[in-house]
């Protein structure tokens, strides 16, 4: 009976293996993946040893017996280090696998000759094949190094009772219960003489839990989730909580960004006692909400920005809860405040001609527009053309009636238009203008423009226009460069939840791309540019404009060739 109890742990653990080896894990956990590995191989070496029939094939089995209270215990005593956030110098390391090591070799060498067992002998007990054995000089080799263990154990216990900050506790109280339960097992055992060993029946429990504990306890891992999303977290300050808002791990630059996370417990709601945890927790309804990504708060004289994304330990994995980068954006304030400062002088001076400070604001942002596309060679007429193009669009949208849209909305998305690229200002000039392709890194600073893009419209907007109008200037403006199959960005905003605004801005802005000559390509046909955008429909573009494309296509190359592009 034993032979097949043993067997079916041995088949459990097996399958912990497969579930895990196939979950495409970002980043693999190396601790918990070599007791997941060494789990399989010690209960089969136990399933065999009730299949043995010389003492011989006892002995040998025990060779890989002992790689549990050698080699796999100094791997748990590791990762318990690592929960708790201590550094392990290399040396250490050395030292505490060298001897595991050792003791495997005294082992190894010496369980055959009456050194480490005076003599090993096999007993049909009617449920199994039974070894019995009497401990040989050598054997007081395992009790000391055990007994290490165990003191280094309760140390961890003790260090884990009294430390602060972002670890897992549940995670660690549970391990730290299985290792110091299958030594207290295995010296039990010992002292009563029984025939089989629960021992491997502890292992498969622990390998089952760490199989349901691995993403849980790998998302109060800041490293981890911190190389999935920046190269660069030196400088910006990332914080993990969970989906509900309870608080999970934070970087240390977080800390000079959010004080109040040095009394902040894992798994607890954040705290909301400042205007950082009062911003954050806004950030996380708006989100839930509409889809906003990034907040601003002020702690003293310093802005800081706070941008948010889900994430997942898994690929392609479910979410698992939210990363926040926080950076220091108080220069970059000043700037925007001079142009806020600009805008107020001005409602302060005119303030009883409304009408004509939109119209001097309009001005502003055409003006802008111009200035960007003046410093950018590559799209020279870009803001007007699209400007004339997303108007032809709108009429076409409005003349077939397919897409719901009043003449308000037509309105504003044609005035909105010019706001779609102001961002560029912040984009380096020799990014800008450079005629090849463009580096990864590069490109990456060119996504931007749209973020930065949106931010402008606000700030130069704001208070001035129209609410209705400033939500369409910033949606052309921050989601133009969305694909309807969720490749785009800044986002990855997928159909629908993309804003019809930017869906039509983005096959302007695309179409005239593809028809207008550029310092790095001579202009393409318009038969061809249609072709283009046509195959695109439904994957980098909403479907429904294909019909608004194809009603239209005369109108826009007829303008094209009045205006000589």
């Amino acid at each position: 009976m034993m032979t097949y109890l043993y067997g079916v742990s041995l088949l459990v653990t097996v399958a912990v293996f497969i579930y895990m080896a196939q979950n495409n894990y970002n980043r693999i956990d190396i601790y918990q993946w070599t007791v997941v590995i060494m789990v399989p191989i010690i209960v089969m070496a136990y399933w065999l040893k009730t299949r043995a029939t010389t003492p011989a094939e006892a002995e040998a089995l025990f060779c890989f017996i002992y790689l549990d209270s050698t080699f796999m215990i100094t791997v748990v005593l590791f990762s318990l280090l690592h929960t708790l956030g201590i550094a392990v110098k290399p040396w250490l390391k050395i030292l505490g696998y060298g001897m595991a090591a050792i003791h495997m070799a005294v082992v190894c060498l010496c369980v055959h000759t009456g050194l480490y067992y005076r003599t090993v002998s096999l007993v049909d007990t009617g449920i199994g094949i039974a070894t019995q054995k009497t401990g040989g000089p050598l054997r007081a080799v395992h009790y000391v190094f055990l007994g290490a263990i165990l003191l280094c154990m309760v140390i961890i216990a003790v260090i884990g009772i009294r430390k602060k900050g972002a670890y897992d506790r549940d995670n660690l109280n549970i391990f730290l219960l299985l290792s110091i339960g299958s030594m207290v097992m295995y010296t039990l055992e010992g002292v009563f003489e029984l025939d089989f060993s629960m021992l491997p029946f502890l292992y498969t429990v622990a390998d089952v839990i760490i199989a349901m504990r691995y993403d849980h306890s790998h998302i109060h891992d800041i490293d981890l989730l911190v190389a999935e999303h920046h190269d660069h977290h030196d400088a910006r300050g990332y914080l993990a909580l969970s989906m509900s808002g309870a608080f999970l791990c934070c970087n240390e630059k977080s800390y000079e960004f959010l004080p109040v996370l040095r009394s902040q417990r894992v798994n607890e709601a954040l705290s909301r006692e400042d205007e950082a945890g009062k911003s954050i927790w806004h950030l996380l309804r708006n989100y839930r909400r509409d889809g906003t990504t990034s907040t601003k708060y002020r702690i003293d004289d310093r802005t800081y920005v706070c941008e948010l994304s889900e994430f997942s330990i898994r690929e392609n994995g479910k979410r698992q809860g939210c990363l926040l980068e926080i950076r220091d954006a108080t220069e970059e304030q000043q700037a925007y405040d001079i142009i806020a400062t600009y805008n107020e002088t001005l409602n302060a001076q005119v303030k009883s001609q409304t009408e004509s400070i939109r119209d001097m604001q309009r001005k502003i942002v055409l003006g802008m527009a111009n200035m960007i596309e003046n410093r950018d060679n590559n799209t020279g007429g870009h803001v007007k053309r699209t400007s004339d193009i997303i108007h032809i669009l709108v009429d076409e949208i409005i003349r077939q009636g397919k897409i719901p849209m009043s003449p308000q909305m037509a309105e504003d998305i044609v005035r909105a238009a010019p706001t779609h690229d102001l961002g560029k200002i912040t984009i380096d000039s020799n990014i800008l203008n450079k005629p090849g392709k463009l580096t990864d890194e590069e490109y990456t600073i060119m996504k931007t423009h749209s973020t930065k893009s949106g931010e402008l419209v606000l700030i130069l907007l704001d208070g001035v226009e129209e609410k209705r109008f400033v939500d369409v200037a910033y949606r052309v403006a921050r989601y133009h460069h969305e694909r309807w199959d969720g490749k785009g960005y800044p986002e990855g905003l997928v159909g629908t939840t993309i804003p019809l605004e930017a869906r039509i801005m983005a096959v302007a802005d695309v179409y005239d791309a593809l028809v207008s000559k550029r310092v790095y390509k001579e202009p393409m046909s318009f038969e061809k540019s249609a072709a283009i955008m046509c195959e695109c429909m439904g994957t980098q573009f909403d479907p429904n404009m294909k019909s608004v494309f194809l009603g239209c296509r005369e109108r826009m190359e007829q303008y094209y060739r009045q205006n000589d592009r």
